[in-house]
């Protein structure tokens, strides 16, 4: 597939901004839908990290989306010439704390767009940077990529894991197990459309894969909790997460981690149901 990206990369640096209030109902629904025992924080207190997700969604309206359900245009990606796409990783910069309460600005950049070649066929990689302020001043910023592919060919699956043993001697490990409700909880605490989520049909029969996809960004919780579980009373500063393959809702996978050795970081994995890495990331602590 040939994809002229020049007259793309000419609209980087769009921008668009959006604004929030941090609420307790979202909170609730998160804290249900990972089945946590965390309390729900006071007005004033600093929510947990990953969860300024539940607020500042894209509120992309029914005719703006494609065909996976995604919106396709109204936000600040210009319109991508490829039918399907998958979360590629993001990497977070914790400034400050989000509290409850706290009125939420964000703004959002098209920061960067990169035509590629993988093994199955040609991809387009976007990032989005995503800047959130509080009434304190900057929270958070994130760089957000996004993977755009070619349509399956007839008769070929999605989703072969990569061949990488994740790492078994690690102190930290739990084991998740994904279904179909907690995927459409997090779309919806989350107000995520992508069809590859919820839509088992959509997801098998025109995606090709075996089941439906776990949110890129719900396993990204997986790991966000069992860092912040392990290592108890720090702050996170940096977090950065690379997919490497998907994970589905047929078989439970493994979200493991290990500090570094400076006492100042840590390394964290999620493991598909073969052992081999899905994503993997590193975090520096305050």
């Amino acid at each position: 597939m040939t994809i002229d990206i020049e007259p793309l990369r000419k609209q980087l640096g769009r921008k668009i901004e959006d604004e929030d209030v941090v609420t307790e109902a979202p909170i609730k629904e998160m804290i249900c839908t990972f089945d946590r025992d965390d309390p729900v924080p006071a007005p004033g207190e600093a929510i947990a990290p990953g969860w300024h997700l539940c607020f500042l969604h894209s509120y992309a309206r029914r005719s703006q989306l494609g065909r996976d359900g995604a919106a396709a245009e109204g936000g600040v990606l210009p319109k991508i010439p490829m039918p399907r796409r998958m979360y590629a990783g993001s990497t977070f910069t914790f400034e400050g704390d989000i509290r409850m309460g706290d009125k939420l600005r964000r703004e959002i950049e098209f920061t960067d767009i990169q035509l590629r070649q993988g093994s199955t066929g040609t991809l387009v990689v976007t990032t989005q940077t995503r800047r959130i302020f509080t009434p304190r001043g900057l929270a958070l910023s994130e760089a957000a990529s996004t993977v755009f592919r070619e349509d399956v060919k007839a008769g070929a699956k999605s989703g072969v894991p990569v061949r990488e043993a994740a790492p078994k001697d690690v102190p930290w490990r739990r084991t998740i197990t994904p279904d179909p409700v907690m995927l459409f909880r997090y779309s919806a605490v989350t107000f995520n459309p992508h069809r590859i989520h919820y839509d088992r049909t959509y997801c098998m029969e025109v995606e090709g894969y075996p089941g439906l996809v776990v949110h890129g960004p719900f396993a990204q919780q997986c790991l966000f909790d069992l860092l912040r579980d392990s290592m108890p009373g720090r702050r996170i500063k940096t977090f950065a997460v690379r997919a490497r393959a998907p994970l589905f809702d047929t078989a439970p996978f493994d979200v493991v981690g290990r500090p570094k050795a400076d006492g100042n970081g840590a390394e964290l994995w999620t493991v598909t149901p073969l052992g081999t890495i899905a994503a993997q990331a590193t975090a520096t602590l305050a």
